[in-house]
């Protein structure tokens, strides 16, 4: 069935968007139209973003292209700094229909290079975006960008750490006892109400985790992740998870709880504490958390920090794919 396009705006199709997510291939909260939008009202520059919609011959969305093009360079919304995942959204099925009409109107607009970055490995986008490229004779590279790690989820905890390595999971029974006998240890998730008081122990234990941490939590960022948190929280996928020892707030982490996953979006610990492994042990018991709500995957998002490995991960690659015509 012939789809239609037209160039729209975030807003004027976010119901639909909302509804369109759940049936694409790369289902995620980063492509939510409240994430999006967010990021927009944050960094983006409106009068550079181009929102396509495709539409079949009954009205409805079968695909969106969340866009911008500057200065030459197409790309989508975002930025690998606060994305870790970003696509097209096409409903399966709807493929063969939606990639070739999406590209047309990309290449009607002015620019001279396409930068698809984040891309999931078994995206359809990688091998529709090759194939039209090549007919169209533009030069096209797919690059891998970088890995996020994932890990399969049992049904139980025992079965989880059972299945770890032996080192592995030696190495967390060890720390957890530790911690457990050195003090008064309490785990929980802040609620929407408990947000206040506790986003700014968030970014205080963030900044204290490392020099690269604090460097990147600048203003603007700080409050692109409150409007980020707050707005996850009303929409139900909010998990900070807060560790506190002897009553002191020592480590916290963002998980977006967001259809079968936990994604782990950010973390921080107070480094005072980190004999006790309190960043390693809360990563730890928000994969226990996610094990016990049914989840069947737990993200640990883009970086291959040694701590997803020791906890099971295994790869999952995210792509660039660049286009010169």
């Amino acid at each position: 069935m012939p789809v239609t396009v037209v160039v729209t705006e975030v807003e004027q199709i976010a119901d639909g968007w909302g509804d369109l997510l759940p049936s694409c291939w790369t289902n995620t909260v980063f492509l939510t139209p409240w994430w999006q939008t967010i990021w927009l009202d944050h960094f983006g520059d409106r009068s550079t973003t181009r929102t396509i919609a495709a539409t079949n011959g009954d009205g409805a969305l079968v695909g969106i292209a969340p866009m911008n093009v500057a200065d030459g360079l197409v790309t989508f919304l975002g930025d690998t700094d606060l994305f870790d995942y970003r696509d097209f959204l096409v409903r399966k099925g709807g493929e063969d229909e939606f990639y070739p009409d999406v590209f047309d109107e990309i290449d009607s607009w002015e620019w001279d290079a396409c930068s698809l970055e984040s891309v999931p490995e078994d995206s359809p986008t990688i091998r529709f975006a090759t194939e039209i490229a090549k007919d169209k004779g533009w030069h096209i590279t797919v690059e891998e960008e970088d890995k996020a790690p994932f890990k399969s989820l049992p049904d139980t905890w025992d079965d989880y750490v059972s299945g770890l390595g032996k080192k592995y999971r030696h190495e967390l029974r060890r720390k957890v006892r530790k911690l457990g006998n050195s003090g008064e240890v309490t785990q929980y998730d802040s609620t929407s109400e408990m947000l206040p008081g506790h986003l700014p122990d968030f970014f205080r234990l963030h900044r204290l985790s490392s020099p690269e941490k604090a460097e990147f939590m600048t203003e603007d960022r700080e409050r692109f992740f409150i409007e980020l948190m707050e707005t996850a929280a009303t929409h139900g996928h909010l998990k900070l998870s807060m560790l506190e020892f002897d009553g002191v707030r020592v480590a916290a982490c963002i998980n977006f709880d967001y259809e079968d996953s936990y994604l782990l979006y950010n973390s921080g610990y107070d480094p005072a504490y980190s004999q006790l492994s309190v960043g390693f042990i809360n990563k730890a018991w928000t994969i226990k958390d996610a094990v016990e709500s049914g989840k069947r995957t737990f993200d640990f998002l883009r970086g291959t920090e040694r701590y997803k490995y020791d906890l099971g991960a295994e790869d999952r690659l995210i792509y660039t794919i660049r286009i010169r015509r």
